[in-house]
């Protein structure tokens, strides 16, 4: 099994300038994504897709491969994480030959554990390449989510004779960004990394789940890495 790992890392963050190559833990954001994925012999190279000179020279210090700067268009706001990962494997397997996936670890997700990465590898080879997404429990169960209809408040979904009580919810889980695994004629064919039949991992850690996109959320982050190794 071949897999290309891809860690796109545009340089320009509205909400937290500089995040990829800020420092967490000791080392710069990207790079724990990058660490994920080293020394697993099913993928055959972990590929930096930025726009960045600067996130590019980190990445490269860190073991990642950046053979080019991301093209103008898809360095946008509107351009698709589909998008970006479609010209990275085009550019990799026209030198390389077929791959049998594409591995998308957001460097957003900093604490995928590589026991996870495996697992997620494993249920991939186990069900014949089918698509694989990183999901961890809901913080707000659906069944107890509104939406505003003018003054009003209507359940967001039909809770239809549901128990509200958190007992006897069934439970419920949500995307983190943190894995995506997918064969390469099912995202050209799909242009999406979460389709029918595509499968879950669980993702039951807390600190796994976490996404950092904001100031909070990176402060969230460090409190998180702090408790873990106070342990």
């Amino acid at each position: 099994m071949k897999i290309l790992a891809l860690v796109p890392a545009r340089g320009g963050s509205k909400r937290l300038p500089g995040k990829n190559i800020r420092m967490l833990g000791g080392k710069p954001l990207i790079e724990w994504s990058i660490q994920a994925a080293q020394g697993i012999p099913e993928i055959a190279d972990i590929l930096v897709s930025t726009d960045d000179a600067g996130v590019g020279d980190v990445a490269r210090k860190a073991g990642a491969s950046v053979p080019w700067l991301r093209p103008a268009a898809l360095a946008t706001d509107e351009a698709s994480s589909v998008d970006v990962a479609l010209h990275a494997l085009g550019y990799y397997e026209g030198l390389h030959g077929p791959m049998d996936g594409l591995l998308l670890l957001q460097p957003t997700s900093p604490f995928r554990s590589r026991e996870t990465v495996l697992r997620g590898l494993e249920m991939f080879r186990r069900h014949a390449f089918r698509s694989v997404v990183g999901v961890s429990p809901a913080s707000t169960h659906p069944l107890w989510c509104f939406r505003i209809d003018g003054v009003s408040m209507k359940p967001f979904v039909d809770r239809g004779e549901a128990d509200l009580r958190a007992q006897a919810l069934p439970p419920a889980y949500a995307l983190n960004g943190a894995f995506y695994l997918i064969s390469p004629a099912e995202l050209r064919a799909s242009r999406s990394f979460c389709s029918e039949g595509t499968m879950p991992l669980v993702m039951d850690a807390p600190i796994e789940g976490v996404d950092i996109d904001t100031e909070m959320d990176w402060q969230w982050g460090e409190y998180l890495l702090g408790l873990a190794l106070t342990k």
